[in-house]
Parts: structure tokens; C-alpha cells; sequence
């Protein structure tokens, strides 16, 4: 499923970005960028989820996450929330693939 690999992806990129100074530093030293890349990832990785029948509750935190991730410590909290529940759901999703 297309959904699974664009949760990991996107689950890992949140984790990192979530990481106390160097998160934050990515995201100053390329001028926020890594944030518009990451909300562009949410909104496909939405779509996906959402034409696949999968859970997007991971996705939709992603977007709230891009827009919000600009005030310092919020975050950093939601990056690592965010990548917490992608990673999660694209586990899951990952064993409920190879049951089938």
C-alpha cells in the first residue's frame, strides 16, 4: 500500500524534525522549507490514506503540525507526537498487510 510507505516516510521526517536542536536548526537553516515539504507530504500522504480506506489521523496531526511547528517548544512537541502516531499507524498497517 501506497499509504504505508508515505506514513513511514513522512512518520521519520516528523521524528527527526522533532529532535531538540538539530530539528530546529534544519528547519531555520533552510528557512522553513522542511515545513512546506512536510505539509505537502501530509496533504498526499491524506490523500492516499483516505483512497485506501486507512486510518489519516496521523496525516491530519502532520498538517496541523506543519502550520503550528513555527513557535519554538509547540513544535518540537507536535513533531514528535506527529511522528509517534505515523510511525505507529504505518506499523500497524505494515502487519495487517503481511496477514492478508
Amino acid at each position: 500500500m501506497v499509504s504505508s510507505f508515505l506514513k513511514w516516510v513522512s512518520g521519520i521526517g516528523e521524528a527527526f524534525l522533532g529532535i531538540p536542536l538539530y530539528g530546529g536548526l534544519f528547519v531555520f537553516s533552510l528557512g522553513w522549507t522542511p515545513l512546506i515539504a512536510m505539509l505537502v507530504l501530509h496533504i498526499v500522504t491524506l490523500i492516499f490514506s483516505s483512497k485506501e480506506n486507512s486510518r489519516y489521523y496521523g496525516s491530519i496531526l502532520g498538517i496541523i503540525t506543519s502550520l503550528l511547528a513555527w513557535i519554538p517548544i509547540l513544535g518540537m512537541i507536535l513533531h514528535v507526537i506527529s511522528g509517534f502516531l505515523l510511525i505507529w499507524d504505518a506499523y500497524n498497517s505494515s502487519k495487517k498487510k503481511a496477514l492478508v
